[in-house]
């Protein structure tokens, strides 16, 4: 089995050996994305942000997802029937929840949002559900030692470091299978969203600086390396250069109806392989209505072959649970991918409008997926095959609805706007000559 980076193996033991949390800036992480930092302006509006990091390890075909939320962080605790009157529904809180050995699931809740926080520019955040008797909750990183010695229960996370200690909290017993997690592993990213010798991208284009979608999805890191440990429910996980992957979401909710496909492992590779392809019915706050879009993006030997709409057509045929297929083109290249899950899935929560943080979605971490690109050549024929592998650990998700029957689709931008929705505008760039105005999560 060829996974991520393997060959990256030994140059990185260093770099995730560290005993402690270290410090870095921006321009020491070349692998950076845009929207890395916490885009919470502090306003009322109904507001949530959210977090995926995930970890695979092929020895154990085993993976563990990490992700967090939080919800309308400018109230905290129940809101009264005046604030409801006034702002609309609000559901503060933070969750924590995590998909681990086996498809099992944990969850740890709090309506108080007080002792969450997140970094304005950076991707760095945490929170503590507990702290230790005496001690202050962390309103920043910290060292692992001191992280340890002053939360109880809790996270901290950055693009080079992650720990906490969680406690199912018994909210929804029906979809509990562990009562415990803890885990301590450093993180090497190297693929951000982009070619690797290039800055890299907001994953929605520059318009996902405004307020033109609803929610706003960017992938922080499509591949990486991690090396720690993780103890699910007693059982202890060591790992070491283990394929790893982030992304986050934000805005006013998830969309009505999605799917979702990520691999970083595969068999009959060669090379560096990262996969990310989704799609989903997302609102469009300018105009009141909804849009269906879908993409595909695969990191390749150092390159980011990236399949969206303002580049060609995106197709799909997507089932309530079971099926994913998926086919795109570019004037260059072709990809296709079709995955099966092997597994009955995992119900997990997401934001929603109605009732906050609830069951809407379903994943598995055994999905058997077939992977292939090609060049076109000038007829816009299929010509040289660049890629062809497959994976029995893909990660696979379809959420919201209604699922009536199969989801089939394609999303294609005007001719007369895809080259303004293309354009590679470096919307941080534009503040570089007055940070100060540069808006959060930028």
């Amino acid at each position: 089995m060829v996974s991520l980076l393997q060959g990256a193996s030994q140059a990185c033991k260093a770099a995730t050996s560290m005993q402690q949390t270290p410090a870095f800036s921006t321009g020491q992480r070349p692998a950076r994305t845009p929207h890395s930092g916490y885009h919470f302006d502090g306003s009322k509006r109904r507001f949530f942000e959210g977090w995926y990091f995930k970890v695979s390890i092929p020895e154990e075909k085993q993976s563990f997802a990490f992700m967090y939320s939080a919800e309308d962080p400018a109230f905290t605790g129940s809101i009264n029937q005046f604030e409801q009157l006034l702002d609309g529904p609000r559901f503060p809180g933070v969750g924590a929840q995590v998909m681990g050995a086996d498809d099992g699931y944990l969850c740890q809740y709090s309506q108080d949002t007080g002792s969450f926080w997140g970094s304005r520019h950076e991707l760095e955040l945490g929170n503590t559900f507990r702290a230790k008797p005496g001690q202050k909750s962390p309103a920043a990183m910290t060292t692992d030692q001191d992280f340890s010695a002053r939360v109880e229960q809790g996270f901290q996370v950055s693009p080079l470091w992650h720990q906490g200690y969680l406690c199912d909290d018994g909210g929804q017993p029906d979809m509990t299978t562990a009562k415990t997690v803890k885990w301590a592993y450093s993180t090497r990213p190297v693929y951000g969203w982009g070619d690797t010798d290039k800055t890299q991208r907001a994953t929605a284009g520059w318009l996902a600086a405004l307020p033109v979608f609803e929610p706003h999805w960017q992938i922080c890191m499509a591949g990486g390396l991690s090396s720690g440990w993780i103890e699910w429910d007693g059982r202890k996980f060591e790992f070491e250069n283990a394929p790893s992957y982030s992304e986050k979401n934000w805005g006013g909710s998830f969309p009505k109806k999605w799917f979702w496909v990520q691999c970083n492992v595969f068999e009959g590779g060669v090379g560096e392989i990262a996969l990310t392809a989704g799609g989903g019915r997302r609102y469009l706050p300018l105009t009141g209505l909804y849009e269906e879009v879908a993409m595909v993006g695969v990191h390749y030997n150092g390159k980011l072959y990236e399949f969206v709409p303002w580049y060609g057509p995106v197709e799909w045929e997507i089932s309530s649970w079971g099926l994913w297929r998926m086919k795109a083109s570019t004037p260059l290249y072709e990809v296709e991918l079709e995955a099966i899950a092997r597994q009955q899935g995992t119900i997990l929560k997401a934001p929603t409008d109605e009732a906050g943080l609830a069951p809407f979605c379903k994943d598995t971490f055994y999905g058997e997926l077939r992977l292939e690109i090609w060049e076109r050549n000038p007829k816009g024929d299929r010509g040289k095959v660049i890629l062809s592998v497959t994976s029995d650990m893909a990660a696979l998700e379809v959420g919201g609805g209604p699922w009536y029957s199969d989801w089939k689709g394609r999303s294609e931008t005007d001719n007369a706007i895809s080259p303004i929705v293309g354009l590679p505008v470096d919307v941080e760039s534009l503040f570089s000559v007055a940070p100060i105005l540069k808006p959060p999560g930028l």
